[in-house]
């Protein structure tokens, strides 16, 4: 056995002293933990806060220069007549309501009331799921067979 230094042990341990946690935010807004705080006689504090229960959001304010030197386009493109009417008569020839059209592509019925008024602003994406279910092309030369 290997021999130890038979002089003065001393302990080299700092003392570790085991506070306890904090209360999180969120328990300090349970309605038990802020009754019971108030039976026992503890200080609650109470914070008023600005625009509370409003269901306003400020509108950002924008300078009417930056406004009229904003390069946006005014208005954007709509579906084209042809296009309307090649989903329209691709439609009624498989005898799909607009329901049942939106159902297959996975789109809500207005979308396809949308398309079929020339409201919608075209998505290359919901054009391909119409062509594949109606097997109609709808973009590039319009309404062509496939």
């Amino acid at each position: 056995m290997p021999s130890r230094n038979p002089g003065v042990i001393t302990q080299d341990w700092e003392p570790v002293v085991i506070h306890k946690s904090r209360p999180k935010g969120q328990d300090l807004r349970d309605p038990k933990v802020v009754n019971q705080a108030l039976r026992s006689g503890a200080p609650i504090q109470t914070i008023k806060k600005f625009d509370a229960g409003s269901n306003k959001k400020a509108a950002p304010v924008v300078s009417v220069k930056k406004l009229e030197e904003g390069t946006e386009p005014a208005a954007l493109d709509r579906v084209s007549t042809d296009v309307r009417q090649a989903i329209q008569k691709a439609r009624l020839a498989k005898k799909l309501s607009q329901a049942d059209l939106a159902k297959r592509i996975n789109e809500r019925p207005q979308v396809v009331q949308e398309y079929e008024n020339g409201k919608a602003v075209p998505n290359q994406a919901v054009l391909s799921k119409m062509e594949r279910v109606l097997e109609v092309k709808l973009r590039g030369k319009v309404g062509k067979q496939k």
